[in-house]
């Protein structure tokens, strides 16, 4: 018994493994366009860039390793079933029903590992990917570009003559916030500084003018800080916990919820619905691995989702019970009867 379930998992793995990778690097090129994408607003390094796919990460394994386990489910038991060894298993005593249980245990790991990947490592990647992307944006609009006009640092318009590696040359900063009140003011030399989150311009020995109603008033100055207040918000993290909460008041992330429970137990809910058709005796039975594979499929996701757009703690249920009382009847019906 020992060596039918090494060699049944063995068998499984392996052809995992050759159907996973090939989705799991295809979503990734598709996630790859979407990052090199950025790069037209935002200027990204190469490191940067693998820290960016590295957030994508559990979304990808979230969406390919159902899909994967589905084929790889397929494919293992009609393998098995064409050379005659789930025949010859029989011949040995040990039953249909027996020999599903040896992938069980795998379909609940894998069913598992798809609830820590939905319920905790992808809520915290999507907070580390916005905070990354927020705050390259922000760099991005700091940018000051020597010789060019209508720039922005927070509410001042800049100008800047020339720039030597990180010191900016004779520099024009002005703000008019409202028709009383307007700010001006000038610096042989200036550069931006980024200290915890917070950013401001550094001008350096200069002079300044601000003007309200029938009031003018000058400054000179050896050093003034120009804070950007806009920039300064650092993004807000959200423990797992308090993310999930939030379902609780929020229809549209309860429904999400729903999704994420539903496809998470796919593996165990394509278990017996993928046996019923891949356990077959060749003799008798077609090979119909594209159609097992592709219909398993498409109904498991048309069912996750309608619970992402409508569904219900109640239509959760009913569809978790229903699709695996209709595997178990298939699987009695096709298989059990005979084998």
């Amino acid at each position: 018994m020992a060596r039918v379930k090494t060699y049944i998992s063995t068998n499984f793995l392996n052809s995992f493994l050759t159907i996973f990778l090939p989705f799991f690097m295809i979503i990734s090129l598709v996630y790859l366009v979407k990052i090199a994408g950025l790069t037209a607003k935002i200027q990204l390094t190469f490191l940067e860039l693998l820290k960016l796919y590295a957030y994508y990460v559990p979304d990808i394994i979230f969406y390919t390793l159902p899909l994967s386990f589905i084929a790889s489910l397929t494919n293992i038991l009609i393998k098995l079933s064409q050379e005659n060894e789930l025949i010859a298993l029989y011949a040995l005593g040990l039953n249909a029903k027996k020999l599903l249980r040896k992938l069980l245990l795998l379909a609940i790991l894998f069913s598992l590992l798809l609830g820590a990947i939905s319920f905790m490592a992808m809520p915290l990647s999507k907070q580390l990917y916005k905070s990354f992307k927020k705050e390259k944006q922000s760099e991005a609009k700091l940018n000051i570009v020597a010789g060019e006009l209508g720039q922005k640092f927070g509410e001042y318009y800049i100008y800047v003559k020339d720039k030597k590696k990180d010191t900016y040359q004779d520099m024009v900063i002005y703000n008019r916030s409202n028709q009383q009140s307007e700010q001006f003011f000038a610096a042989k030399t200036g550069k931006l500084n980024h200290k915890n989150s917070t950013t401001s311009l550094q001008l350096n020995d200069g002079y300044g003018y601000t003007y309200e109603k029938n009031k003018l008033q000058e400054a000179n100055y050896k050093v003034l800080k120009v804070y950007d207040n806009q920039q300064n918000r650092q993004y807000h993290f959200e423990d797992v916990v308090t993310h999930w909460s939030k379902a609780q008041t929020d229809p549209k992330m309860m429904r999400r919820a729903l999704f994420f429970i539903f496809v998470s137990l796919i593996p165990l809910l394509a278990l017996y619905l993928v046996a019923s058709f891949a356990m077959i005796n060749p003799r008798y039975q077609h090979n119909h691995t594209f159609l097992i594979i592709s219909s398993t499929a498409i109904g498991l996701y048309i069912v996750a989702s309608v619970l992402e757009k409508w569904g219900t703690p109640l239509t959760l249920a009913v569809a978790l019970i229903s699709t695996m009382l209709l595997g178990l009847w298939l699987f009695q019906k096709r298989v059990l009867k005979y084998f």
